[in-house]
């Protein structure tokens, strides 16, 4: 009798530890002070610079990566994409996706835009100097760094593959992790714009 105790007891203590992990990234609130700063930038856009500020009002989905990414980023940003087929076009209106490229090497403006325009029209390929993204990206939790390999491309780019959620406010709220399903990341854009 004592052995079915303990069995169910420990059974117990696994699928709590287990929901919780599984929990404990969506429970990343304004309120959570494990967030990173976040705060304001400026990147280059094909179309222009584009701040943080200059955004205000929207929310904000921000997913560093580069376009040369083999598997990673593409998944990343088509997840992303479906959500924003998920929106109503008035929510739709109220959100920005930037796709910040930490290959500014090989990844200009130019290059950026139908590369993200390929997942969804309403996201938007940007960069900077690597100095000015390796700050913004510890602001935002994000992390990269680059790899030699003997290919063609000379090097690839080992990068965290999170998306930070920015309120209209321009508070970062929330950070999704890789291969957050799109039902969620509509919960936390809806959640965000209420």
């Amino acid at each position: 009798m004592k052995k079915k105790y303990i069995f169910l007891f420990v059974l117990l203590a696994v699928v709590g530890l287990v929901a919780g992990a599984l929990l404990a990234p969506r429970l990343m609130s304004h309120t959570d002070s494990t967030l990173p700063p976040g705060g304001d930038f400026t990147l280059d856009s094909a179309d222009g610079p584009v701040s943080l500020v200059s955004l205000r009002g929207k929310v904000v989905l921000i997913y560093f990566g580069y376009a040369s990414c083999p598997d990673v980023c593409p998944t990343s940003l088509a997840l992303i994409a479906t959500a924003l087929h998920a929106l109503t076009p008035a929510e739709r209106e109220r959100v920005r996706v930037l796709f910040v490229s930490v290959d500014p090497a090989r990844d200009t403006p130019a290059r950026l835009k139908p590369y993200a325009a390929h997942f969804h029209p309403d996201i938007i390929g940007v960069t900077a100097q690597a100095s000015v993204l390796g700050e913004m990206a510890r602001r935002y939790g994000a992390a990269f760094s680059y790899t030699p390999v003997s290919s063609a491309t000379g090097y690839v780019v080992d990068h965290t593959s999170s998306t930070a959620v920015v309120a209209p406010n321009g508070r970062l709220v929330e950070l999704l992790p890789h291969a957050t399903a799109p039902p969620e990341i509509v919960a936390a854009i809806r959640h965000v714009l209420r």
